[in-house]
């Protein structure tokens, strides 16, 4: 096989979705969760997907997450076929995941230990982690005495110390409350621009997604499939009193509910 140049690499897209469909099929019958869904996530880029309950947003993460196989199509990580979980992709999820029995460090320390990581380097890397997301002095914390935003920064962390190719986060700040969920966004924004990680975000939250967006993708239901892409074109950070931000807003909805009203019924 022929190498990748340099020009390739940086023009090509880190995920490519070519169209994805998923079917779940059991004694009631069959399901179909996706429906030919295609779109690129570019090096380096945020991008969240939006969409109503029921359109296969988790479906589609875990299947980019190879935790899950398409029924149809396929996905492609730098131009290779996902065919299960790697150490290249890394998730967050709006449960923590945090084992209750390990310290700050320890859960940080797990994904290392899991790819024998000599302990000097993980050490090292432990620190650097614990003080990105700016968690320094809870080293030796355990779980039940951080707050549910200390939880998910220990969450992100641990997913950014294995260096994965692709940060995918599933609603990851659902369980928390307004001004901390907006806390996390300005943090969560810094996290990325430090580390130039692509990052693959799931919400149902339409004003999250503007908030952090470099694109948004939005699907409709029954099936899942993307409705439109829409590009975020404004600088940061995003007020939600600022008028472009609250249009777009707006717009984004509008797609959404236009496709609710559409829908099939039955």
């Amino acid at each position: 096989m022929a190498g990748v140049s340099d020009a390739d690499a940086t023009t090509r897209p880190k995920i490519r979705v070519e169209g994805v469909g998923k079917r779940y099929d059991s004694e009631r019958g069959s399901v179909q969760a996706l429906s030919d869904v295609a779109f690129d996530v570019r090096p380096g880029e945020f991008l969240v997907v939006v969409g109503p309950s029921g359109c296969g947003k988790t479906t589609l993460f875990r299947t980019i997450a190879g935790l899950e196989s398409p029924t149809d199509g396929r996905i492609l990580l730098d131009g290779e076929p996902i065919t299960g979980p790697g150490p290249d992709r890394s998730m967050v999820f709006q449960e923590y995941g945090l084992f209750a029995w390990r310290t700050v460090a320890g859960n940080v320390a797990f994904g290392l230990e899991e790819q024998g990581v000599p302990e000097p380097r993980r050490a090292e890397r432990i620190r650097e982690m614990i003080e990105l997301v700016g968690l320094e002095g809870f080293e030796d914390a355990y779980p039940r005495e951080l707050s549910g935003g200390m939880k998910q920064r220990v969450g992100i962390a641990r997913a950014l110390a294995v260096d994965p190719e692709l940060l995918l986060m599933d609603e990851p700040f659902g369980s928390v409350d307004a001004q901390t969920r907006e806390m996390l966004h300005a943090e969560l924004l810094s996290v990325w621009a430090e580390t130039g990680k692509t990052v693959l975000f799931v919400t149902h939250d339409v004003a999250e997604a503007v908030a952090l967006a470099d694109r948004i993708v939005v699907m409709a239901a029954n099936p899942g499939r993307v409705r439109e892409v829409v590009d975020v074109d404004l600088d940061r950070p995003r007020e939600r009193t600022d008028p472009a931000v609250a249009d777009l807003v707006e717009r984004v909805r509008g797609l959404i509910g236009e496709q609710s009203s559409t829908r099939p019924r039955g």
